[in-house]
Formats: C-alpha cells, sequence, structure tokens
C-alpha cells in the first residue's frame, strides 16, 4: 500500500521521469500534486503495472490531482547537458509547470537539483513508495509512451511502437543496419556492432 504523502504540514508534489536510459527520443518528467486522501488500488510504480493498467490510471490521476503536468527534453537537450542533468531539469520544468505551487517536492532517485525556493525530499524507489511519485511515474510514462508511438510512425523500422526507444536486440540490430536518425541521443552508445564492440567503441 502506497503512502498518501510525506509529511502532513507542507502541499506536496511527487516527481519522476521517464526514458532516462533510452537510445532514443526525449526524456520525460512529471509533477503531481494529489489530495491528501487519493487513493487507488492499482497505482503503484508505473514499472510494476501493465500497460493497459498505466492508461487506465491516466484520466483518473488527472482528474483527480489537484494540479499535475508533464515536460520533455529532446535528445539535443539530452546530449548538451547529460541525461542526468537533462532528467532533473525535465522534473523543474514540470514542476515550474503547475498551476499550484508546492510547498515540498518528492523526488523518486537519490539524487536531484534544487528548484529555487522549493525545497526537495529524495526517496530511492520513492515511485513504489508514495502515491503522488506513483502518479507521476504513471503520467511521464504513458506520455512519453505516447509519444515514441508517434515517432514510431516517421522511423518504422527501429521498432519504437513495441521498444519505445530502450536499447532492445530489435532496436540495437535496426541501429546497426540503418544507423541512428535525428531522433536518437548521439551521447548514447548507439553502434552495437561486432566491430565496433571489437574497437571499443563506446558512442557516435
Amino acid at each position: 500500500m502506497l503512502l498518501p504523502y510525506f509529511q502532513d504540514v507542507l502541499l506536496e508534489a511527487g516527481c519522476d521521469e521517464a526514458g532516462r536510459g533510452c537510445l532514443a527520443g526525449p526524456v520525460f518528467a512529471a509533477a503531481v500534486i494529489l489530495p491528501r486522501d487519493f487513493a487507488h488500488p492499482l497505482l503503484n510504480d508505473s514499472k510494476q503495472l501493465t500497460e493497459k493498467e498505466r492508461y487506465s490510471l491516466r484520466p483518473v490521476i488527472e482528474e483527480a490531482a489537484i494540479s499535475w503536468a508533464v515536460a520533455a527534453l529532446e535528445p539535443e537537450e539530452i546530449d548538451r547537458v547529460n541525461i542526468l542533468r537533462a532528467a532533473f531539469l525535465g522534473m523543474h520544468r514540470a514542476v515550474a509547470q503547475l498551476s499550484v505551487v508546492p510547498e515540498l517536492l518528492l523526488i523518486d532517485g537519490n539524487r536531484f537539483s534544487p528548484y529555487e525556493f522549493i525545497p526537495h525530499h529524495c526517496v530511492v524507489g520513492g515511485d513504489g513508495k508514495y502515491a503522488s511519485i506513483a502518479a507521476a511515474s504513471v503520467l511521464a510514462k504513458t506520455y512519453r509512451d505516447d509519444h515514441m508511438k508517434v515517432l514510431h510512425h516517421e522511423f518504422p523500422h527501429y521498432g519504437w511502437d513495441r521498444n519505445k526507444g530502450y536499447g532492445t536486440r530489435e532496436h540495437q540490430e535496426a541501429l546497426n543496419q540503418h544507423g541512428p536518425c535525428l531522433h536518437h541521443r548521439r551521447s548514447f552508445r548507439l553502434d552495437y556492432s561486432p566491430a565496433a564492440s571489437a574497437a571499443g567503441i563506446s558512442d557516435l
């Protein structure tokens, strides 16, 4: 059972990201402020849910939330600032879009770049512990998946409708055959060919 809040004085926003480990596509981040009495039997870390469960939860979260927002950083920005900073920046942008200003940020993970004027608390595995972080994980994941399905129609040979940009065998083999496109993160290792591995190539 997820905890409804971390403390009972300040207004909390849960924050999480999706797509940090992908080879292609943006990283998405979400911030969600839930009522203290919000509860749903399905709500959990998005990775523990089926796709159907995630999409059934999204409208429930959006309707019940005091405020919610989603932001994305494209691959060129990820390459420029690095993926860790991009994840933090995405959460900052999501928080900035909230219609209600939170008084405390609950962050999934063990590190965060402080957001000006709002204190934060990092929680390892927070998306499986606190409802607001779990809700943020569901929104970030579903909105990113929707985006990758759209990109799939432009570049169908990478299989993004199935792998969502992660480094699956299918995706790696397509990269070896077709090379990267404008949606790939050039700071990530993209060449998985035997020749590249033998030469010690780590990125393009």
